[in-house]
């Protein structure tokens, strides 16, 4: 037997060492994940000038990725928990790469809608099966750091693609092929190839892994044995995890959780599909400038979730940082709407700063006194109902740009969109941090997402 000591030590290195072998994979992952979810925005364009994609028809595909997520999100997540997060993840990596690499082959609206749509039924699942692996690895206390970095790898995956894009689309009819072909062919082989690696690489459950000594993986797993046990105590002892998905619908906790995080992503991907469109109103831009100043965005929301994370360990509540972000991206998008092209760039960047660090903010919340078990589908709820937000966006964009000729009365409704979500945060409740709370803080006061669970 360990002892306590021993314990809590094996425990921490084990953390440790998952940090710096498990997350770098995930990050990889989710790099090539944004890469083929934001790589039409960069080749909207050339779809038009090539295919004849029109700006509405551009914006319904662009969302149609979304339906099918939405669709697709709870079927997948049943199937994630029967065959495991590891086989999973790799099935989802490995079917996106070979849709988004048959986009090089589009000609026309009816191929790209049935694409799209395609590509959210084969990603759906990925973010709650990343989720329910670190709640399987990771103790609670070093979950949100974990789905902290994850998430702020979105940016830097953001930032990234914008150059990556604008080399690839460079590559005109270099051996025979356009350069919007380049960019899907290439970001789509790259998902496949990752994820074959992953499916070699990742391990399963935590008696699996090598890397971890003897000793840490007994403690690492008795820490998680004995936190599934103490939730399933604060959440009316179902140890099980079967829970009725209509109820978890029902709650109104949970539907004003999805009423936020659609506003969040209505931002996130009004940015990501139509951002290269605004930069390219900037006189002189090219395919490579345009990729390279898209990209400052994304930097600078990778530096505000730095520091928001770092406020956020010490908060007591996230509410009010979370109302603070949105605020930011409110009045970011705002400004964006009245200025010069030049102007709009940096507001937008100050935008992105509100609205990237308000998703793993957002994410603090529902993640509070939920059972490990249960937390897959309530996270898969959310994320399928808020994702929605990926659709209303680029497909509300497109239809005020083919109407109007600008994205300026798009520009007016998001900020509008986060002002109201700021709002809507203020009736959530929360469980405060342990370590902020301190040991005062009852069972009884945790996130009703946990009764949603009884």
């Amino acid at each position: 037997m360990q002892s306590v000591d021993n314990a809590v030590t094996d425990v921490a290195l084990a953390t440790k060492k998952f940090f710096k072998r498990v997350l770098p994979i995930m990050l990889v992952m989710l790099v090539c994940n944004q890469l083929n979810r934001s790589n039409i925005g960069y080749a909207q364009e050339h779809l038009h000038a090539d295919v004849g994609i029109g700006a509405a028809a551009y914006g319904f595909g662009a969302g149609l990725f979304f339906i099918a997520y939405a669709i697709f999100e709870l079927p997948s997540n049943v199937m994630m928990e029967k065959y495991g997060a590891k086989v999973w993840l790799a099935r989802i990596m490995i079917s996106w790469g070979i849709v988004s690499f048959l986009m090089v082959f589009v000609q026309n609206e009816t191929m790209f809608y049935a694409l799209r749509f395609l590509l959210g039924a084969a990603e759906a699942g990925f973010f709650p099966a990343v989720i329910f692996y670190f709640a399987r690895w990771v103790p609670a206390g070093q979950r949100g750091k974990a789905t902290a970095i994850f998430i702020a790898g979105s940016s830097v995956a953001a930032a990234l693609s914008g150059p990556i894009a604008g080399m690839l689309l460079s590559l005109h009819d270099v051996l025979g092929f356009r350069g919007w072909q380049w960019l899907f062919g290439f970001e789509g082989l790259l998902s496949v190839v990752v994820g074959i690696a992953v499916f070699f690489v990742l391990d399963a459950k935590i008696a699996d892994a090598t890397w971890l000594t003897a000793g840490e993986k007994f403690a690492l797993t008795a820490a998680i044995a004995d936190e599934d046990a103490q939730h399933a105590d604060a959440s009316g002892g179902n140890p099980s995890g079967k829970v009725n998905r209509w109820k978890m619908l029902l709650n109104p906790q949970i539907l004003l959780l999805c009423g936020i995080y659609f506003s969040v992503q209505l931002s996130i991907y009004a940015n990501t599909f139509w951002l290269p469109s605004i930069v390219k109103q900037i006189p002189g831009t090219t395919d490579l400038s345009v990729g390279f100043l898209s990209a400052i965005p994304w930097v600078c929301a990778v530096i505000a979730m730095y520091f928001a994370a770092k406020w956020q360990d010490k908060a007591k509540s996230k509410r009010p940082l979370l109302v603070a972000a949105l605020l930011v991206a409110a009045v970011g998008t705002l400004a964006a709407a009245v200025a010069s092209p030049v102007l709009a760039l940096v507001f937008l960047a100050i935008a992105a700063m509100g609205f990237k660090s308000a998703s793993p903010l957002f994410w603090t919340i529902p993640q509070s006194g939920l059972h490990p078990l249960i937390l897959a589908p309530a996270i898969a709820i959310i994320n399928s109902l808020g994702n929605l937000g990926g659709f209303v966006a680029p497909l509300g964009f497109g239809i005020i740009k083919e109407q109007t000729g600008s994205v300026i009365p798009g520009l007016f409704a998001l900020a509008a969109a986060s002002t109201i979500a700021a709002a809507l945060v203020y009736f959530l409740k929360e469980r405060q941090t342990e370590a902020a709370a301190g040991p005062t803080a009852a069972p009884e006061e945790s996130s009703p997402l946990a009764v949603a669970a009884k």
